[in-house]
């Protein structure tokens, strides 16, 4: 299991593909883990992209560190990665939480990546009281007391129906997370605020978002859209949040033609 220290972390981290491709660096959600990308490795792998799967701190195989986070603690946990990797670019992708690290990648340290995907994410989640909530439940009592509400959110009823052994694999990821994890992250979102940073991206970027996310709806994927220059806008129909594996052919076939367009 390949981890790599990082300050007070251990950080877990996986590769797939061919040594010699370009390297896609990819960033899970909240209450997930790297395997959420399992639908996105193949088609990747098949096309000559090395896929650079981690998992955040508190999430996965990664060290469990005292909270709250900050999402540029989870960025200086990402540039640690690929310095400790010797990667000098990468093309970043990010997916609801790891979309927020992207973009403030995408910020400070646009000259390390290629490109940059933002997938179900906002730059600013308000109300905090929310987030307050959110994180006195999980400490209180776990994850399996917000595993059903997070499903429903992520998924529509008629993925979730389609796709029983998928969604089960998000299910068992989210109750498997360390609520001490889960709560730290929660803080980072929470007091999160990126919206000045969105016109200081240059690199090219990708932003797509499910039709039906309830969470990071398509307005709020507009309102990032609009504010990076030359940025391009995929809104995927029949999709919610986990729109990677909702709508894996069509999310994979929108990334592959940004990436193969960049080339």
């Amino acid at each position: 299991m390949p981890l790599m220290t990082i300050d007070d972390a251990a950080i877990h981290y996986r590769w797939d593909g061919p040594e010699a491709g370009q390297v896609v660096m990819m960033s899970h959600s909240l209450a997930s883990d790297l395997n959420m990308w399992d639908p996105q490795v193949n088609p990747l792998v098949a096309s000559g992209y090395r896929v650079l799967r981690y998992d955040h701190r508190g999430h996965g195989r990664s060290a469990v560190t005292p909270g709250p986070y900050t999402i540029d603690r989870l960025a200086a946990d990402a540039v640690a990665l690929m310095d400790g990797l010797k990667l000098d670019k990468v093309h970043f992708v990010g997916l609801s939480m790891g979309g927020m690290v992207g973009q403030r990648l995408g910020a400070a340290h646009g000259h390390r990546l290629n490109s940059l995907t933002l997938s179900s994410t906002s730059a600013h989640m308000p109300p905090p009281d929310i987030w307050h909530e959110r994180i006195q439940t999980v400490a209180a009592q776990g994850l399996t007391a917000v595993v059903d509400a997070t499903i429903e959110r992520w998924f529509t009823s008629a993925g979730q129906a389609r796709l029983t052994q998928e969604v089960q694999g998000i299910r068992d990821a989210i109750v498997s997370t360390s609520p001490d994890g889960f709560c730290a992250c929660c803080a980072a979102i929470r007091d999160m605020d990126l919206r000045d940073d969105l016109r200081s991206i240059r690199v090219p970027t990708l932003i797509t978002v499910g039709e039906h996310d309830q969470g990071t709806p398509v307005a709020v994927a507009r309102f990032i859209h609009e504010r990076i220059a030359g940025s391009q806008l995929n809104v995927i129909t029949d999709a919610a949040h986990m729109l990677n594996i909702e709508q894996a052919q069509v999310f994979n076939r929108t990334l592959l033609g940004f990436l193969g367009a960049l080339a």
